[in-house]
């Protein structure tokens, strides 16, 4: 059980405190309401770009990293399809730092056309080092299109093309900021070694002042059901060939659809003793390595199963075999005891999760801003409560021949 404090300040920042005293540490968490998914699909990668650029400085202070580093702080974020995430953990008692230099990064970006410069340089070199020169490494560039046609999570959060990023101007990047980098579009957490009159004090000193924004109001297309089975086959220099398989799945907006769909993917490729595992790679060695995971979308998301396959066997053979196994988990469920070791095996992961302080304050973070925090302190018993027929009944639902997409990645 995770215990907060909720109160909105006038400018519609929401703020939750979970206190710790068994800590001297504090993590600050705000979250921005904008992912990729927000994006103009020809601008894309905008998203990703600004989480670079809001380390480039700010209206009043031009170095970030510099005042953090001298009260003993770590910061770091990270940007998904959903959301843009900053953090930083420091010393409780220099918990006022955080405060004064995540305020001043909301009020205004220093908008200095070299730090644009600079970071639309690093993202490239990113987009290039991790997706184009990588091997498998545009795997998502091809697997998101091919399984989405119209939501725009059919592009990565790297963005679709590298000319999206090339060609952002200064307009562009002042009207995304305006936009979504508002008090009323984020959600501070602070947790650890803090009260709530204090955190309640910092905040009206340092975030009300900041003025509200035109309150962003997501209207994405729906993605259609998908109605029949969907291919692409491509060659690259890569060490062996692959496969990837996507399935439409329920997102965390429906959470026990979801927690089901994760189980499922659980049952099929967690650990070596998963029946995906156990079968192709320690029986009939057919592939190195194999998982299945879902992308814990907040709307429909995907069921992913991928594999390297061994030199000396086909991918036709590879894919059979795989095919196989979804047929065998779709005609006859899956047994008690499979499931009670993956709920186990999800239950743990929950509680691993909440040791670490930033965890807890990312969580929170997370689950308000899909509009109910105490989803939080449900999840555990959510996933208690699938049963043999429910999983069963998400196999026959998800892994429909017509509701999947095959990548297959052939090594030239």
């Amino acid at each position: 059980m995770i215990h907060y404090q909720h109160f909105t300040l006038d400018n519609g920042l929401q703020v939750y405190v979970h206190e710790d005293h068994t800590t001297p540490m504090a993590a600050f968490n705000i979250l921005y309401n904008v992912g990729s998914r927000d994006e103009d699909e020809n601008r894309t990668g905008f998203a990703h770009l600004f989480e670079h650029l809001m380390f480039g400085g700010s209206r009043n202070i031009p170095s970030y990293d510099e005042p953090l580093q001298r009260v003993g702080g770590e910061n770091n974020a990270f940007t998904s399809p959903d959301i843009t995430n900053y953090y930083i953990t420091l010393p409780a008692a220099n918990l006022e730092t955080a405060f004064w230099l995540e305020s001043d990064r909301m009020l205004g970006l220093s908008f200095d056309p070299k730090v644009l410069e600079v970071q639309q340089k690093v993202v490239i070199e990113e987009f290039k080092q991790r997706y184009l020169n990588q091997p498998y490494g545009d795997v998502w560039l091809k697997l998101r299109p091919l399984a989405y046609k119209v939501h725009p999570y059919r592009w990565a959060t790297i963005g679709k093309d590298i000319s999206h990023i090339e060609q952002a101007t200064m307009d562009d990047v002042r009207a995304f900021f305006y936009k979504y980098y508002l008090p009323n579009n984020a959600v501070l957490v602070v947790a650890g070694d803090v009260t709530t009159e204090q955190v309640k004090q910092l905040c009206k000193k340092w975030f009300e002042p900041i003025p509200a924004g035109k309150p962003y109001a997501r209207q994405l297309p729906s993605e259609p059901a998908q109605t029949q089975e969907e291919t692409l086959t491509v060659e690259a220099n890569v060490p062996h060939d692959a496969l990837y398989m996507a399935f439409h799945t329920p997102g965390r907006q429906t959470p026990d659809s979801y927690h089901t769909a994760d189980l499922l993917s659980d049952v099929l490729g967690r650990g070596k003793s998963s029946r995906l595992y156990d079968r192709l790679v320690k029986q009939d060695q057919l592939f190195s390595n194999v998982a299945a995971y879902t992308t814990s979308s907040v709307e429909p998301g995907l069921l992913v199963i991928q594999g390297q396959i061994n030199g000396d066997v086909t991918l036709e053979t590879a894919e059979n075999a795989v095919r196989e196994i979804l047929d065998e988990l779709v005609a006859n469920g899956v047994p008690e005891a499979d499931l009670a070791k993956v709920k186990n095996q999800a239950e743990s992961s929950l509680v691993f999760s909440e040791v670490e302080l930033l965890n807890r304050a990312m969580n929170l973070a997370a689950y308000a801003n899909m509009g109910d925090v105490e989803e939080i302190n449900r999840e555990a018993e959510r996933i208690q409560n699938i049963s043999s027929d429910l999983l069963h009944t998400m196999a026959r639902q998800v892994l429909r021949s017509e509701n999947r997409s095959v990548l297959r990645y052939l090594a030239k």
